[in-house]
């Protein structure tokens, strides 16, 4: 017996293992995670020239390439520090009329809508000019965060190396997924955290097979961006510890507060962007205007110029007057209002981080005013402020807990954080329904937060499945008289769907939508509902394997 198992166990191996061989190279793993690997270096190197950049910009008027904008600004005149927003904004006015096609920078959102919508691309071109747009916003003084246009550019370079690799449209994805994670990965420092925000915001799913690829991509980049910055966290916070188990109360009312500040900076973001719409001004001379009006904030309140990293760092020190953070607060906000809906390029991440440690601060300093011999340290109350807002705006509470972890180095008070961000996360999903990105998405009429059924319908367009007319034939003419409706190319599943339904149609024409009469194609209801059940059944497997 014992012979013959002996004897037939290479065989009994080699029909177990030889199929998930087979199954593993027929997916293109390792040509995957060779190219996470590459797209991670090259994120990361992308990432470190992006900061210093930002340096040197503010080398020219604040005499300091540091983040200690506070310190530099006490040492430079008023009028450097009014004129520097304004001369940005002229610059980076002229750049976004000139140079890009959408008028405005790139963000986050576009990075999920490339990965929402089969075949959207994130064009090399536009997104390495939004960086240096961005750059020169932020090092100019513009009150927004480095990490959002980061992950753009992280997600960029990653897509071009996807469209050109060959790789099943699910390997792309995780691509995309990997450059997002190096981003996070380099700029905080902080490599799970960037591993969970590109699976919790990016991909919207925990998919197994596209774990280790984005793991490489992350861990990559925080080895380099560790021996370039330092192994040090992003801030430096004083010992602090929870007192007692009876301050739970107070962390749950905290998360509370955090939802309310976190709800009134999404408001005045979408308020901010709704009037500039609204105002009819040449492009260039947005910028210009929202720099007159940063600068002048910034002439008093040198704490709201650019990304914010020294403020909220004394904030977590316990440094900054309960006044002080209270005025900050609006300031910041209002700043970083003006900052996006005048066009500057920058993200809500820093500022959300800056608006919590804020929060949180004031709030330590009235708790222990109420209790003094229960509250905690303010620097721990920082840090639960820090992770409530930012988990609240982005929407991304798993990851945003992570981050902060890794930021601060705080492990220690994971219970009280998760309770807060928790708590912030649910009633700002209560008021707002959605993150301040799927708010982005949804002004451009892409739903990817109600499932994948609402996102094929919504995102999917009659040019993915009509049969185009053959160009050699003679076109054929849509008589609008017929009683037959028509679609468009850019018409949405959802459209095309419920046309079909409204009227029994099987085969419906697809107009050109310029001509208004010249027959492109044909839509088929059978390969509309066919295209529907493939999409759906691809997002399935993409998400369980």
């Amino acid at each position: 017996m014992l012979p013959d198992f002996i004897r037939n166990l290479p065989t009994q191996i080699r029909q177990w293992v030889a199929p998930n061989i087979r199954s593993f190279l027929g997916e293109h793993q390792p040509r995957l995670w060779i190219l996470s690997l590459v797209v991670g270096i090259a994120v990361t190197a992308a990432a470190i020239l992006f900061r210093e950049m930002i340096g040197v910009i503010q080398l020219l008027w604040l005499k300091d390439s540091t983040e200690r904008v506070i310190t530099a600004a006490r040492n430079t005149p008023w009028y450097y520090i009014f004129l520097a927003p304004v001369l940005g904004g002229l610059v980076v006015g002229i750049m976004l009329e000139k140079l890009m096609p959408q008028r405005r920078t790139l963000s986050v959102a576009d990075v999920i809508e490339a990965r929402a919508v089969t075949g959207r691309k994130l064009g090399l071109r536009d997104g390495l000019l939004s960086a240096v747009i961005t750059v020169i916003s932020l090092g100019s003084g513009a009150s927004a965060g480095r990490e959002g246009p980061v992950i753009h550019l992280g997600a960029t370079l990653a897509n071009h190396a996807a469209r050109r690799s060959g790789l099943p449209e699910w390997s792309k994805r995780t691509l995309l997924g990997a450059g997002v994670a190096a981003a996070i990965s380099a700029s905080f420092n902080a490599p799970i955290a960037g591993v969970l925000f590109a699976h919790e915001v990016i991909l919207g799913h925990f998919a197994l097979r596209s774990f280790v690829p984005i793991v490489i991509a992350s861990s990559g980049a925080a080895i380099i961006s560790r021996r370039w910055f330092g192994e040090v966290a992003a801030f430096m916070i004083p010992d602090y510890s929870v007192t007692s188990y009876w301050e739970f109360p107070g962390f749950a009312l905290l998360g509370l507060v955090a939802a309310i500040v976190a709800i009134a900076f999404q408001f005045s973001l979408f308020s901010g962007d709704y009037l500039a719409r609204k105002v009819t001004m040449p492009l260039w001379f947005r910028p210009v205007l929202g720099g007159v009006a940063v600068g002048g904030m910034g002439v008093f309140l040198p704490q709201i110029l650019g990304v914010g990293y020294e403020a909220t760092d004394l904030a977590l020190q316990g440094r900054l007057p309960l006044f002080l953070m209270l005025v900050l607060i609006v300031a910041k906000t209002l700043a970083t209002s003006i900052t996006l809906a005048s066009r500057f390029g920058g993200g809500v991440f820093s500022p959300a981080l800056y608006l919590g440690a804020m929060t949180g601060g004031a709030y330590g300093i009235m708790a222990a005013s109420v209790f003094p011999e229960l509250a905690s340290s303010q620097a721990l109350y920082s840090i639960l402020g820090m992770g409530a807002v930012a988990g609240a705006v982005l929407g991304a509470p798993i990851s945003t807990t992570l981050i902060v972890f890794e930021l601060t180095g705080g492990y220690d008070l994971s219970i009280a954080l998760l309770l807060t961000v928790a708590i912030a996360h649910g009633i700002n999903q209560a008021i707002h329904g959605h993150s301040y990105f799927h708010w982005q998405l949804e002004m451009r009429g892409l739903f990817v937060q109600a499932g994948p059924h609402r996102a094929v319908v919504s995102n999917a367009k009659v040019m993915d499945f009509m049969t185009a007319v053959d160009p050699d034939e003679p076109p054929e003419t849509y008589e609008a008289d017929g009683g037959t409706p028509c679609l468009h190319p850019t018409d949405t599943l959802d459209t095309a769907l419920r046309t079909f339904d409204s009227g029994g149609h099987p085969l419906l024409p697809v107009v050109d939508e310029v001509e208004g009469k010249t027959i492109v194609g044909w839509a088929e209801q059978v390969k509309a509902l066919a295209y529907f059940n493939k999409r759906l059944i691809d997002a399935s497997e993409e998400e369980h394997c």
